[in-house]
């Protein structure tokens, strides 16, 4: 009696086999790939205008009363004001995205009250005098969407000199019952003067 093997069914685990390690394999090359793609990611280089954040508190124990998100470029030449930076001509107030600043209660801008809020500062820089302005259009690349018609504030603060500094600076100082918003760069500062809620109440 003689006995046929039957060849069709090794020819089909043959096949499943090879199928099968196909697959094994283009599962490993894909892997593969995506972790080459993930370790291949590039990220930008440090930005030469990194951004940074100012606060305002009165008490390090409770939230901020202002925050401050800017980026801080640096001097280049000789002088900064009238002609890195224009006279007379909308500022970003920093460098890449427009200044931001957040006021975690309402308060007054100068001589001009501002509710709690989200805005950008732009400001004209002048040889004497600044123009700062606070606006609602957040979120922007420098001034480049600035609408007018969105300001909420708009004062005048005068220039002074001090000690020199390479790189645009925003701060804050206390000078007894007065609190300012102090813009440094070159030679040049300007002091913003913020009065929080408490403040204004106290003086009615």
């Amino acid at each position: 009696m003689i006995l046929s093997f039957p060849f069709n069914i090794l020819t089909d685990q043959v096949k499943f086999s090879v199928a099968m390690k196909k697959i094994y394999f283009g599962v490993v090359f894909f892997v593969v790939l995506c972790s080459h793609s993930l370790n291949a990611q590039h990220f930008s280089p440090l930005d030469n205008s990194p951004t940074d954040i100012a606060y305002l508190r009165t008490d390090n124990n409770k939230k901020p009363v202002v925050k401050v998100i800017y980026s801080r470029p640096l001097k280049r030449g000789e002088q900064v004001f009238g002609t890195q930076i224009p006279y007379d001509k909308l500022w970003r107030t920093g460098d890449n995205e427009a200044t931001e600043v957040r006021f975690y209660s309402d308060v007054r801008f100068g001589d001009q009250l501002v509710k709690a809020g989200t805005y950008v500062m732009h400001s004209i820089p002048g040889e004497k005098e600044w123009t700062i302005i606070l606006n609602k259009n957040t979120d922007t690349l420098g001034a480049f969407f600035y609408d007018q018609s969105k300001d909420v504030a708009r004062i005048k603060v005068p220039a002074r000199n001090g000690e020199q500094i390479d790189i645009f600076s925003i701060a804050f100082d206390k000078n007894f019952n007065n609190t300012y918003m102090v813009l440094g760069w070159d030679t040049t500062r300007v002091n913003i003067p913020i009065d929080t809620y408490t403040q204004v109440l106290a003086e009615l």
